[in-house]
């Protein structure tokens, strides 16, 4: 499914909860349809705005051979390294510094677009620029586990969007062996990736764009057993989007195009293991409730054409399988998005 990059950038914005972050680049200005070029101009755009408010910078250790003394005297060091006799000694100082891991991890992602194929030309000309405006810093190794060591508060906060940026980057930039630059992968063609991107987009839309209150609710199943233990193995049941103001609550599952129908005797079927889903979920949350009893159920897969709509009814639940198409202009993406829950 080739979802257009504009597109795909709005889907990261809300998905990350950073929908202010959306203005720091016009997607419409970017003539290109690869995903490299976009997360190029958003990080240079990012680090352009970045340089003009200051990178942040902590107190680091550092441990040097000096002429005097500053800091902690290392004295085992400076023996070990016979530098007495030059006037120096070895000592442990901190000094404010820029040398810090969101700043590293920023510096060493650039690093690695500057050595990636076919980036646009332009955008690496960008890059280069700012990878020159930046103070004295280490490049890294990367590892996932880095991101969640960053410590954000409310006075560098502004590092989130660009660090998440550098983390989807980081995570699908990979080394040509033979020619020793990088390449970058296309996560969108990840269905996995892919599906986990769009549930989060629709949960957050939704929390943005409307005064539904929006939740991932669980649900007890109705099952009775004289074994507890028996009971503790059924599985866990939980929504991907549970919306509800005032007397109207709507249950919302997404899910990825391909999973949408399945061929049975040689017709397309609706696919039964998602529609038997949203079911049970109706099903097990009902109470005494007049809101559980009249909750609707609801399959939402992307497309890019192909439009459908289906509509059925089990008492006095309604239950759709609809699309949302991701290959149109993002004004009517949020229209369609609307009318679904209106």
């Amino acid at each position: 499914m080739q979802i257009p990059i504009q597109n795909i950038y709005y889907l990261l914005c809300y998905a990350w909860n950073k929908l202010e972050e959306s203005e720091i680049v016009d997607v419409n200005e970017i003539d290109s349809t690869e995903l490299i070029d976009l997360f190029a101009k958003v990080l240079s755009n990012s680090c352009s705005r970045l340089l003009k408010q200051g990178l942040d910078r902590y107190y680091v250790e550092h441990e040097d051979v000096i002429m005097g003394i500053k800091g902690k005297f290392n004295f085992s060091a400076t023996i070990k390294q016979n530098v007495l006799p030059l006037s120096k000694t070895t000592c442990i100082y901190d000094e404010f510094d820029y040398d810090i891991l969101h700043n590293q991890i920023i510096k060493t992602t650039i690093g690695k677009l500057l050595r990636t194929k076919n980036l646009d030309s332009s955008l690496k000309d960008e890059l280069h620029k700012i990878y020159l405006k930046l103070p004295p810093i280490s490049e890294i190794v990367i590892r996932k586990s880095m991101f969640n060591q960053i410590r954000l508060h409310r006075n560098n906060y502004h590092y989130d969007f660009i660090l998440k940026v550098c983390q989807i980057v980081s995570e699908n930039l990979f080394i040509d062996e033979s020619k020793g630059n990088y390449k970058f992968k296309d996560f969108t063609r990840e269905e996995k990736a892919m599906a986990r991107l769009f549930e989060a987009f629709v949960r957050n839309f939704y929390k943005v764009e409307t005064d539904f209150s929006v939740s991932s609710d669980s649900i007890t199943w109705k099952f009775e057993s004289d074994n507890t233990e028996d009971l503790e193995m059924l599985p866990t049941m939980l929504t991907d989007i549970t919306l509800q103001k005032g007397y109207k609550k709507i249950i919302i599952d997404t899910k990825y195009y391909k999973e949408a129908f399945q061929r049975r005797y040689d017709k397309q079927k609706i696919n039964s293991s998602n529609l038997y889903q949203i079911f049970s979920y109706l099903k097990n949350q009902e109470t005494d409730s007049e809101i559980t009893l009249n909750c609707e159920g609801i399959l939402l897969y992307p497309s890019i054409q192909n439009n459908f709509e289906y509509s059925f009814k089990y008492k006095n639940h309604k239950i759709r399988i609809l699309s949302i198409n991701l290959n149109q202009d993002w004004q009517q993406i949020r229209a369609d998005l609307l009318k679904i829950v209106a």
